[in-house]
């Protein structure tokens, strides 16, 4: 069975990079391909999924700097926590870009104009989220930095009207909302969300703050962003392992939580294309794509 869902996670992650390809691919029709990428710069957003090592040197037990992470990856590990490449790494070659994007904790000079990784494993919308790992990178983090970066951009292209146009041409994708749900509300032991909100309730709340903090960074200069949802935790090993009755059946009470979230994410993604000016905005489904998955495994191969 680990077998199994290891496979399965492997191919929501393909598939999750084909889609937000796809989507990509509409949000830059119109550049020149020529012989660079096809957008000046890239910049992430998430958590463990994406952290390429801003998590490395804090005190967190998020980490991924060590076997046998990286195994597969030229150098060894790195701070990612895959055996290679992560998905924002396999978008940033498809893109055209010669070097992966950086971690915010290794980038700087011009080099920041090509685009910053600012993932933190065990992060999340709420800032509390993850807090039993240690140290982490809530969103609210990731933002600041985003803006220290956006004023070093300023800083290095002159003003902030040609900063402002420069980022406009950029490609930015955001995750975060897992770890509010595995690492936040369904730990009642830890946390107290699940006893304070149901789960309508917490969806409203995270939506309401994710909803402030993506215009954030909207308002500094993001207006090509493909927002991932959050994906079928109810059948993540973590969740098998801890609340499924058999070890193979998902647990629904976690899903449709997660359902609730992603529906609303879907309407905060069509608000803003409606109301904000030059807005291109994109809901990646990585729900749907599990449910494909798990439906229809046997046509992926083994």
């Amino acid at each position: 069975m680990a077998g199994e869902l290891k496979k399965m996670w492997f191919v929501l992650v393909v598939s999750m990079v084909a889609l937000v390809l796809n989507l990509n691919t509409l949000l830059v029709m119109g550049q020149t391909g020529g012989g660079g990428p096809q957008v000046p710069c890239y910049f992430v957003f998430g958590d463990s999924l994406v952290d390429n090592g801003n998590n490395n040197n804090i005190a967190s037990l998020a980490k991924a700097n060590y076997l046998p992470y990286g195994i597969d990856f030229r150098g060894g590990p790195t701070g990612r926590f895959s055996n290679a490449l992560t998905t924002v790494d396999v978008i940033a070659q498809l893109l055209g870009f010669n070097n992966f994007i950086p971690p915010y904790t290794q980038a700087s000079g011009r080099t920041i104009l090509g685009g910053v990784n600012y993932a933190s494993a065990a992060a999340g919308i709420r800032d509390e989220t993850g807090q039993q790992l240690g140290q982490r990178i809530a969103f609210n983090g990731q933002l600041r930095n985003y803006q220290t970066t956006v004023q070093q951009v300023v800083r290095i292209l002159g003003d902030e009207n040609t900063a402002a146009n420069y980022l406009s041409q950029c490609i930015y994708t955001v995750g975060l909302g897992n770890n509010d749900y595995l690492n936040n509300y369904f730990m009642p032991t830890t946390y107290s969300t699940s006893r304070r909100f149901t789960p309508v309730q917490y969806a409203d709340v995270l939506i309401q703050q994710y909803t402030q903090q993506l215009r954030t960074l909207y308002n500094y200069g993001a207006r090509k962003v493909a927002i991932i949802g959050v994906g079928q935790i109810g059948c993540s090993p973590n969740a098998l392992a801890q609340n499924s009755p058999d070890g193979r059946q998902c647990v629904e009470r976690i899903n449709s939580a997660c359902r609730l979230f992603n529906d609303r994410l879907r309407n905060v993604v069509d608000n803003f294309n409606n109301n904000l000016p030059n807005a291109k905005f994109i809901y990646v489904n990585a729900y749907d794509i599990f449910s494909d998955i798990l439906t229809n495994s046997a046509s992926y191969g083994k």
